[in-house]
């Protein structure tokens, strides 16, 4: 039997993984931020919130974003928006590119902005997600939110369809 030598590591090193969620930085999000919002917005949702949109909310006093960043040079790779009020706070738009999906940054942007929702003294954060959406439910209820309510036919989808959205609650 002929003894041949294991191939030299050296010589195959692999790259590392094209998408690696510890390459990501999450940054507070601004009004400067507006048109990168709006365009990974527009690649996940129909129909988008325009940047004059995220300008309105990202202007509004009761704001916190955060972006998702990677890359040199730098490309936003997901984003959530919320709002707080009084002792609530209110996740308003929320998303991670397709090709960043299930590499834990939707829970990490989660997190970042519970913890902002924490420390503006809300005591529950709220949200809506369509009946569909079975990836973002499932997130949800490993992050602890529960159903308080539905909206009956409340998205429109391009086709004509609705689907029914989901009244989240998570106590901070």
């Amino acid at each position: 039997m002929k003894n041949t030598p294991p191939p030299n590591t050296a010589d195959n090193k692999s790259d590392p993984p094209k998408n690696d969620a510890g390459r990501v930085s999450m940054l507070w999000a601004t009004i400067e931020h507006a048109e990168e919002l709006a365009n990974c917005h527009k690649s996940l949702f129909d129909p988008p919130w325009d940047q004059a949109s995220f300008e309105q909310f990202l202007a509004h006093p009761g704001s916190t974003a955060l972006i998702a960043r990677t890359g040199n040079p730098q490309e936003t790779v997901g984003f959530i928006v919320g709002q707080l009020a009084a002792d609530e706070a209110e996740i308003l738009t929320f998303g991670v590119r397709k090709d960043w999906q299930r590499l834990g940054l939707g829970r990490r942007l989660v997190e970042g902005l519970k913890r902002a929702a924490q420390r503006g003294e809300a005591k529950k954060l709220f949200l809506e997600v369509a009946d569909d959406n079975m990836p973002a439910l499932v997130l949800y209820s490993r992050l602890g939110f529960k159903d308080v309510g539905r909206r009956q036919a409340y998205y429109k989808r391009a086709d004509g369809k609705t689907a029914d959205a989901l009244v989240l609650s998570l106590t901070l």
